[in-house]
């Protein structure tokens, strides 16, 4: 755990979240700051910064950050309807807490390209 990183202090317990599932190594929480009626941060719990962090022996984290995705957009009701799965790298690309997540977006009309 980074202490001054936001998604650990949830994860530890020491910040609020909403939870949508938890899983022993992934949680997925609501963002503060939804971006769509359906904005979910799904996060695992060890601390990695972001994907290029990511090796082989990440694979079956990466399987569960996805499962868990798709379980968050199944309960959230838009699974049926689409959603969008995003994973931001870096300042440039709007990555603003440096701990790897993805957003599952859903319930409106998302543009293409997004940004």
């Amino acid at each position: 755990m980074q202490r001054d990183c936001p998604f650990c202090r949830i994860v530890s317990g020491e910040a609020p979240a909403e939870v949508v599932v938890e899983r022993e190594r992934v949680l997925a929480f609501r963002d503060t700051r939804p971006q769509a009626p359906t904005h979910v941060l799904v996060i695992p719990k060890e601390h990695i910064r972001d994907i290029t962090e990511l090796g082989p022996a990440h694979a079956p984290l990466l399987v569960e950050l996805f499962e868990v995705a798709r379980e968050v957009a199944g309960k959230e009701g838009v699974a049926g309807t689409g959603f969008r799965v995003v994973a931001n790298v870096g300042p440039h690309a709007g990555q603003s807490v440096f701990h790897l997540h993805l957003h599952v977006l859903g319930g409106r009309w998302l543009s293409w390209p997004p940004g």
